[in-house]
């Protein structure tokens, strides 16, 4: 039996389906794919994948517009190749969960199609936010029925034929669910059920803060988390209890972890309780800019909160951390550098860390993408003004010297790739021991033998200013973000660095781990 549930300290690797590798040859990621990859994640040492969604969609946005939650999309394969990937991660020792997408449907999902097509007050009509317009409108004046604003832009409601309005918190083409309809309810703990037969460890859950909006869908202030009648309802707890029901009805250990944009730590643990999800994500770590003072504050709030912490540093819908720290393209060394120093030291911490695709390669944020390339329905709803997200979901190089890069046996892929990523590929980087898929290798394989011996609390150590000395049992981590090189702390042992010491010393924008007695 297991004495601390897999999930308290995994190592989870998220796959963007569509850029991860294709087998097809069409330019497109797919199950088969990634089935062919699995060696490489198990050699990476992660515990676990997640995959964002692969069900049928028009693509409205990425596949985050479920048209059918009980398949997969032919783009991606069949359902036998989903069960042959579940096998497969399985037999490699990898568990795998997957997306799962209850805010909202596509607008081609036939009960969206089926209330378009009934009349006000219908059965079919209130599984959707639909509702009728004022003179004044929303703001925009022209009739909405209140101020909502989607997060993608412009206002969250589009008119239906028929005079009526629906809401969609994101693109037209994503409807919210009305979860206070049981219906609602019902149909998706029969979707969790379908995929738990299929043999999936877990879900991640899109938009989980925001199922629930406030009765009577009143004005609110402009901003994703401003607290308002649109996030973090008191009533949403209820439909993840509910879930949690189910996900315990399992043998093994089934997990939940929720996408929760919050305020503060204290908001975030409202949802990881004992009878609700096992975890949420912790994005204020992956907003932190680098600074010891940002990145100590994150985790003393975070611990404090939270007991079952999670820690990510990118992921599909943010800027890769490569080009966040390196202030964008003005200093690409030096986000490689910390983002090499910053994964030392999440991975130092108690509870779990979720890696993004392409990061254990030193991915850069690709911002040269021509427009007419771009997907992300952000760029075309903002007119170009917002780059959107396309620029971290760019497909992985995994070998060769130009496009595609063994991305598939095609000669093209969905996103163009750079040109000059060879020596970033899956297999010029294997055979480099000072590579940065080395390094996580080295620092995946090396957390994974002390995993069980160190405690679930650290111990702040002095250190100078701009650096963070902490110690966990037996390790100690030490990162710099100052300018200068600084003392290390007495140890007994040089576990790993990020990068090279100076001499005895530890470099700006560099960590290490320690050992003490």
């Amino acid at each position: 039996m297991e004495t601390t549930p897999w999930w308290r300290d995994a190592v989870v690797y998220e796959i963007y389906v569509r850029s991860f590798a294709d087998a097809s040859g069409d330019g497109t990621g797919d199950l088969a794919g990634i089935r062919d990859r699995l060696p490489y994640l198990a050699e990476l040492g992660v515990d676990a994948v997640w995959l964002t969604p692969f069900y049928p969609s028009p693509m409205a946005d990425g596949g985050y517009d479920v048209a059918d939650y009980r398949d997969v999309d032919p783009l991606f394969g069949s359902l036998a190749d989903f069960d042959d990937l579940v096998a497969d991660a399985h037999a490699h020792g990898l568990r795998l969960m997957v997306d799962i997408v209850p805010n909202h449907s596509s607008s081609a999902h036939p009960w969206f199609q089926k209330a378009l097509a009934s009349p006000r007050g219908s059965q079919e009509r209130a599984r959707y936010m639909f509702r009728d317009g004022g003179p004044e409108g929303g703001g925009s004046g022209h009739g909405e029925p209140n101020n909502w604003l989607s997060t993608f832009g412009g206002p969250a409601w589009t008119q239906a034929p028929d005079g009526q309005w629906y809401l969609h918190l994101f693109a037209p083409e994503q409807p919210d669910f009305n979860w206070r309809n049981p219906e609602v309810r019902e149909e998706f703990l029969d979707i969790l059920r379908f995929w738990l037969d299929r043999g999936v460890d877990g879900f991640r859950i899109d938009v989980a803060m925001g199922l629930i909006k406030e009765e009577g869908l009143p004005n609110t202030d402009p901003g994703f988390r401003a607290r308002s009648p649109i996030w973090s309802r008191p009533e949403v707890h209820d439909i993840y209890r509910e879930w949690r029901r189910v996900l315990d009805s399992y043998p093994g250990t089934r997990v939940a972890i929720g996408e929760v944009w919050t305020d503060s730590a204290e908001d975030l643990a409202l949802y990881v309780r004992p009878d609700e999800l096992h975890q949420s994500f912790n994005f204020a770590w992956l907003e932190a800019p680098w600074s010891a003072t940002a990145f100590r504050k994150v985790i003393d709030d975070t611990l404090k909160a939270v007991t079952s912490p999670t820690w990510v540093l990118s992921n599909h819908d943010v800027v890769r951390h490569v080009t966040r720290y390196g202030q964008g393209s003005l200093d690409p060394e030096a986000g490689l550098a910390r983002a090499r120093a910053a994964l030392l030291a999440m991975l130092a911490l108690p509870g779990s860390a979720y890696l993004y695709q392409g990061e254990e390669l030193g991915l850069p944020e690709v911002t040269d993408l021509p427009p007419q390339a771009r997907q992300d329905p952000i760029f075309a709803r903002s007119n170009g003004e917002v780059p959107g997200r396309d620029g971290c979901r760019v497909p992985l190089p995994w070998s060769g010297t130009e496009p595609p890069y063994g991305f598939g046996p095609g000669d093209g892929s969905w996103l163009p790739q750079p040109a000059d990523w060879a020596d970033l590929t899956a297999e010029r980087q294997a055979a480099d021991p000072a590579s940065t898929l080395w390094f996580y290798r080295r620092a995946l394989r090396t957390r994974r033998e002390l995993r069980g011996t160190l405690p679930d609390a650290i111990t702040w150590l002095e250190s100078p200013e701009e650096t963070l000395f902490f110690r966990r049992g037996g390790l100690i981590c030490v990162i710099n973000c100052g300018e200068g090189p600084v003392a290390l702390p007495t140890h007994d042992q040089v576990l790993m660095t990020s990068g090279p010491l100076d001499g005895t010393a530890l470099p700006a924008d560099t960590a290490a781990w320690l050992l003490a007695g």
